[in-house]
């Protein structure tokens, strides 16, 4: 087989390379800047399943992801001697109001039904609130969901483990700063912005936001991208919070303990922004729920401020496989904000149809062939 390229080294390249390596297949991924350099070098690292209600394949491929990824990072562990920061922590979700202690109740038993994995079983409690301050009392007057489920990783962590896992490869090399100006797949070359050109077998487009442009330089769209860019601002506090917390979850707030006293609060989604990497008042704003949600982290000290954009594919979901118009390209992309919890799966699926095997089914509405049909 000739050698796949990868472009693209953030969570979604990452493991495209990997499952690549351990496929045995000649591979080399090539970041424009540096690994983690984008949207995947975040803070936040909140592993959030679907709602257990009116469950479907979709819901099912991410619980099944949710499930498999807690295996992945021990191997990833166990291979390179790093930690990912991963912990099966679950999540805490205050119930303001009686009517959403009422649906939660409801949530409890399709839990129940759907939340399972073979002998294990996850599970949505609805509670009163402990007493303490993780939240207060005072924001859950109706109770507290905790599901069992949800987990977290350190972004970074996982990055740095992915990156070092490679090097077990002799096939699968990688490349920093080596920013791709244009893809030709019916010619199976790409050209770099250093002047080289490099012949491929297989291309898989993975570069986050940067995705999109290449792929609507291919089909010489204008008026409909495949995809654009939600700006997601957040922060990290030290405080002594226990790693093993459950992730607070509220009104598009979470709060997330990681290791080492860090605490990382998040994330705004901003459609219209000026300026792209810089943080503002909507931050401050997050960062003062926070404390009023998690009274322990009133007087933490924000040590990183952080802004970047997720990928959003047009279609809203993710947007994987072969590009329906150029049998060399695969696109792994527009993850938004469910990018860490099921990368490995769907870079599995492109690895493993390259190499034209099968693999486990993906969401139609997942499918590259499926995004591009809706666009035109």
């Amino acid at each position: 087989m000739s050698e796949v390229l990868i472009v693209g080294g953030g969570i979604m390249g990452l493991w495209a390379a990997m499952m690549a390596g351990r496929a045995g297949i000649e591979t080399r991924l090539l970041e424009r800047r540096q690994i983690g350099a984008g949207a995947s070098g975040g803070l936040l690292g909140a592993l959030m399943p679907h709602m257990p209600d009116r469950w479907n394949a979709k819901k099912q491929f991410q619980f099944d992801a949710l499930v498999s990824l807690e295996g992945e990072i021990a191997a990833l562990e166990a291979a390179t001697g790093l930690s990912a920061g991963y912990c099966r922590c679950g999540r805490i979700m205050p119930l303001g109001r009686p009517h959403l202690r009422d649906i939660a109740l409801g949530h409890e038993q399709d839990a129940a039904r759907h939340w399972t994995a073979g002998e294990r079983r996850f599970h949505w409690h609805v509670r009163e609130a402990d007493a303490g301050d993780w939240p207060a009392a005072d924001a859950a007057p109706f109770g507290i969901v905790h599901d069992t489920l949800a987990a977290r990783v350190a972004p970074r962590s996982l990055l740095k483990a992915l990156r070092a896992a490679l090097d077990q490869f002799p096939h699968v090399r990688v490349e920093e700063e080596a920013e791709v100006t244009a893809v030709d797949p019916a010619r199976g070359r790409l050209l770099l912005a250093d002047g080289r050109a490099l012949t491929f077998g297989s291309c898989i487009i993975a570069a986050g936001v940067e995705s999109f442009t290449l792929i609507d330089r291919l089909t010489g769209r204008r008026s409909a991208p495949s995809g654009g860019a939600v700006k997601g601002q957040a922060a990290l506090l030290r405080a002594a919070i226990d790693p093993a917390s459950p992730i607070i979850f509220t009104d598009g707030l979470y709060i997330v303990a990681h290791e080492d006293g860090h605490v990382a609060v998040g994330s705004t989604s901003e459609n219209h922004f000026v300026e792209p990497l810089s943080t503002d008042a909507q931050l401050d704003a997050l960062i003062e729920r926070a404390a009023a949600l998690a009274p322990a982290l009133r007087d933490a000290p924000v040590i990183e401020r952080w802004a970047g954009l997720r990928p959003k594919a047009t279609g809203r979901e993710p947007m994987v496989g072969r590009h329906p118009d150029h049998g060399k390209l695969f696109v792994l992309t527009g993850g938004f904000k469910v990018s860490f919890a099921i990368a490995h799966v769907l870079a599995r699926a492109v690895i493993d149809e390259i190499a034209g095997r099968a693999t486990a089914a993906l969401p139609e509405t997942f499918r590259c062939a499926h995004h591009i049909a809706a666009l035109r």
